[in-house]
Parts: C-alpha cells; sequence; structure tokens
C-alpha cells in the first residue's frame, strides 16, 4: 500500500512537473530589433569599379556594411518546433565615394520577407537557444543619384531587382520576466539571387560590368526585445 501510494504521488508531480513546462511554454513571440548586415560585394572593388564605369581607380570604393532593422513572429507547436515569419529593412550605401571632393553616391535599400521552421531548445530556465533556416524574397532598390567631382559624368538611375533568398541561423534569447526577453544575438548566413550584374548595369547604363556574381553571400546580425505569449 505504501509503495503504491508513494508510486501514486510521484506520477502526480510528475504529470503536474509536465503540464507546468508545457504551460511556461509561449503560444506565440514577436521579436523586434536593430540588425546589421554585411553584404558580398560580388567581385567589386575600387579598381573594378574604375574600370567599368570610366573612372580613376581611386575614385569609388565598396560600402558593404548595411544598418537596419528585423522584425519575428513565431508560433510554436510545441516546446521545441515552430514556425516564424522574418521582415527586415537594410540601408546602405554599396557605392561610395573615395577621392577628395567626389560626392553623390546611390544609396540602396534591402528588404527580405522570409518565413520557415525554427527549433527551439528550452532545457534551461532562462536561456534558451534556437535555430532555424528560412526561405522567402529579398527585393533590393538603388536610388537614382549624380555623382559630382568625377574625372567623366557619372548618373545612376532608379534600379529594383528581387530575388530568392534563404537563411540559415542560430541565436539565444535571455528571458527578463514572464512575457519578456532580450535576444542577445542571432547570427544568420544571408544568401540571395540577387544578380548583381543586372542591378549594377540597370543603375549604369553608361558602364559595362564584368565578372560579378549572381547572387549575394551576406552576414546578418540581430539583437532586440521579445514578447512573449
Amino acid at each position: 500500500m505504501i509503495r503504491f501510494s508513494a508510486a501514486m504521488i510521484f506520477l502526480i508531480a510528475l504529470s503536474s512537473s509536465f503540464m507546468f513546462a508545457q504551460d511556461s511554454v509561449p503560444k506565440v513571440q514577436v521579436f523586434g530589433g536593430f540588425s546589421w548586415m554585411h553584404t558580398g560585394a560580388g567581385g567589386l572593388t575600387g579598381p573594378t569599379l574604375g574600370i567599368d564605369l570610366h573612372q580613376n581607380p581611386n575614385t569609388l570604393g565598396t560600402g558593404p556594411n548595411f544598418n537596419g532593422w528585423s522584425a519575428e513572429a513565431q508560433y510554436n507547436f510545441d516546446r521545441w518546433i515552430g514556425l516564424v515569419a522574418d521582415v527586415s529593412g537594410q540601408y546602405g550605401t554599396p557605392i561610395t565615394a573615395n577621392a577628395r571632393g567626389v560626392a553623390g553616391a546611390p544609396e540602396m535599400s534591402q528588404y527580405s520577407f522570409l518565413a520557415g521552421p525554427v527549433v527551439t531548445y528550452r532545457a534551461k530556465k532562462k536561456i534558451t537557444p534556437y535555430v532555424h533556416a528560412l526561405f522567402g524574397w529579398d527585393r533590393a532598390s538603388m536610388s537614382a543619384s549624380t555623382f559630382t567631382g568625377t574625372p567623366t559624368p557619372l548618373t545612376a538611375v532608379a534600379n529594383t531587382y528581387t530575388s530568392f533568398a534563404m537563411v540559415g541561423g542560430a541565436g539565444v534569447d535571455y528571458k527578463l520576466m514572464r512575457h519578456f526577453a532580450l535576444r542577445l544575438g542571432q547570427v544568420d548566413y544571408f544568401r540571395t539571387t540577387l544578380d548583381l550584374n543586372s542591378l549594377y548595369s540597370g543603375a549604369f547604363p553608361s558602364g559595362t560590368f564584368y565578372r560579378i556574381r549572381t547572387h549575394e553571400n551576406n552576414l546578418r546580425l540581430s539583437t532586440g526585445i521579445v514578447l512573449l505569449f
């Protein structure tokens, strides 16, 4: 009888613990924060830009570092598996003016719309690491601009290119309280099929570009606040 009672108490405690663990898993998570991306230039350098755009070798350069924002909405099917939708915007100057007196470089914005599965490890009470694989679209837009101070006239027209994108990455959240967590960091390998040759050739009709890759290999870092529901 004593053994039976002890077994019953153990099963009840185990069941209660399991139910509590299930209830403590948020059904929905919403993330928002700062994002930084190191973009792939596709083989472009200052000297190659000088050749392609008929400028002196040291007139122009590349600006691979973009700043922006990132937002995610995640639905958790259980304590391990979920589905996440990711939206982000990045802003920078892919072609920079390096020579003194040169100005008017075009600006670029990149918006991504992605979704995919996420696997979360919830063994710790405060620390929650996860990995995800995302797939979707990336839209890059270059603004119109007119350079000043260049050895030969140089004008860029507005151009937009939409490409398939896929992301593989991981991150860690730290739970501050019941409904709030801090995303300590998220690191993503961000690959697009952005045809840089078409993007730049469309923006600079007077230039002819050679040997530019038809994809981007980017690195994205994100941090911010997570709301738990």
